[in-house]
């Protein structure tokens, strides 16, 4: 008899149980904050509309009065979605220093793949290019530093005097040459560089005259190069060589300059290693 009485406490009591911790829950739910945030912006600059994710340090609702250095990451269809937890991951060991990561995508994975060529280039392609390209880098630029870097800084506790520009590929060479435009327009937008496997045979290896602008400058800049030993000899790992030469035979004034190359590597695996590596190497020490 003991058990039969019991059992019905029992079945009345868990459901309060059930409902109370439910409600705990959902509070708990509804009161936590988002660290991660998706918006689109329309571009006066492109005339297109581009999608953006952002996400925030794990702490960053913990310290309401720091402030964060922004990294700005291109091809964002393809490398938030690997690039966002690891950086959480880093973040919480200690091997990366808590930043802002603003990741630049398009509609959808195919309209990404056929749009970067669009935006990530400059100037027109010439017929060696064997690739058609309008030359639309000064366009996407301006989107980044006149419409959506003050979005940004205006809803988030941003270091406006510390963020990073972060590309691989056709991303790498727009990178280089978001530097080389940000030298002529003697402006501070970026502080720090990472360019993984550029693609520097564009338009007659246009950008080999970037290390003679940087000479000319005297701005504290940082830039991070790599490129895959498995890339192609060729068109990808010796332009990249003698670009770094480049660099360092001048000796260049308040540039702090890395580059690596990665001999174990093939294009597509080097674009999650050279971020990863490029902001320990280049942020973390500013910690």
């Amino acid at each position: 008899m003991k058990h039969m009485k019991l059992f019905p406490l029992f079945t009345i009591s868990f459901p309060i149980f059930l409902l109370l911790t439910s409600c705990t829950t959902k509070k708990k739910i509804k009161e936590s904050k988002p660290l991660h945030e998706t918006f689109t912006q329309y571009s006066e600059s492109v005339k297109d509309t581009f999608y953006i994710d952002v996400q925030l340090p794990k702490e960053y609702y913990k310290n309401p009065n720091k402030n964060y250095t922004t990294v700005y990451l291109l091809d964002g269809n393809f490398f938030f979605p690997i690039t966002a937890p690891l950086q959480h991951q880093y973040e919480s060991t200690g091997l990366l220093k808590p930043i802002i990561l603003v990741s630049i995508g398009y509609k959808s994975f195919k309209t990404m793949d056929s749009l970067r060529v669009r935006d990530y280039l400059y100037p027109k392609s010439i017929p060696s290019d064997e690739i058609e390209a309008i030359g639309g880098g000064q366009k996407f630029k301006n989107f980044i530093t006149n419409e959506l870097i003050p979005q940004i800084d205006s809803e988030f506790r941003t270091k406006k005097d510390d963020r990073v520009l972060a590309g691989h590929s056709f991303g790498g060479y727009f990178v280089l040459y978001a530097l080389w435009n940000q030298l002529d327009t003697e402006k501070s937008d970026f502080k720090s560089f990472i360019s993984a496997s550029p693609t520097l045979w564009y338009n007659n290896f246009y950008l080999n005259q970037l290390p003679e602008k940087l000479k000319e400058k005297n701005k504290d800049l940082n830039l991070f190069l790599t490129v895959g030993g498995k890339e192609n000899a060729t068109w990808a790992v010796q332009p990249v060589i003698d670009f770094s030469k480049q660099i360092k035979i001048l000796e260049i004034k308040n540039l702090q300059f890395k580059n690596r190359v990665y001999n174990h590597l093939d294009h597509m695996d080097l674009g999650l290693l050279s971020f990863t590596k490029g902001l320990q190497e280049l942020t973390q020490e500013q910690n």
